[in-house]
């Protein structure tokens, strides 16, 4: 059953999605400036600089959390994703599901085996012979 998202999930993705248009791009830099062609006017003074620094700090700070969880799902998705597609394939090897969440030795001899499947394919074509089938892993 697919539940409905929360409501910081709507939001965070909403944000994300808002800030990464062109036109808001556009509208930090105006921002940036206008704060430029103001600081002869306040003399470029410690108060002139302090808002620009705290106004990009708080933005960057909120964006952080925001583009993180945004991120985090999309990498979810494309996991449960490349899993069904593991699962639902003739032949694959279902060792493969769930990758994600081993420790990094145990990943690291699954990354080993494939790079040598991958070194000996690349020895047959060397030879002239294809590299297509599906050797044991």
């Amino acid at each position: 059953m697919i539940y409905p998202n929360s409501g910081y999930s709507r939001f965070a993705k909403a944000a994300a999605h808002f800030c990464g248009r062109p036109r808001v791009f556009s509208m930090a830099a105006a921002v940036i400036a206008v704060w430029l062609i103001t600081g002869p006017i306040f003399h470029y003074s410690d108060t002139w600089q302090l808002v620009i620094n705290t106004g990009t700090t708080i933005i960057t700070f909120l964006m952080v959390f925001l583009i993180q969880n945004t991120q985090n799902r999309d990498t979810e998705a494309i996991q449960v994703k490349l899993d069904e597609l593991i699962r639902a394939t003739q032949g694959a090897h279902n060792a493969l599901l769930d990758l994600e969440e081993l420790e990094e030795d145990n990943l690291d001899a699954f990354k080993a085996r494939y790079q040598a499947l991958a070194a000996a394919a690349r020895v047959e074509l060397d030879k002239g012979l294809v590299d297509t089938g599906t050797p044991e892993a």
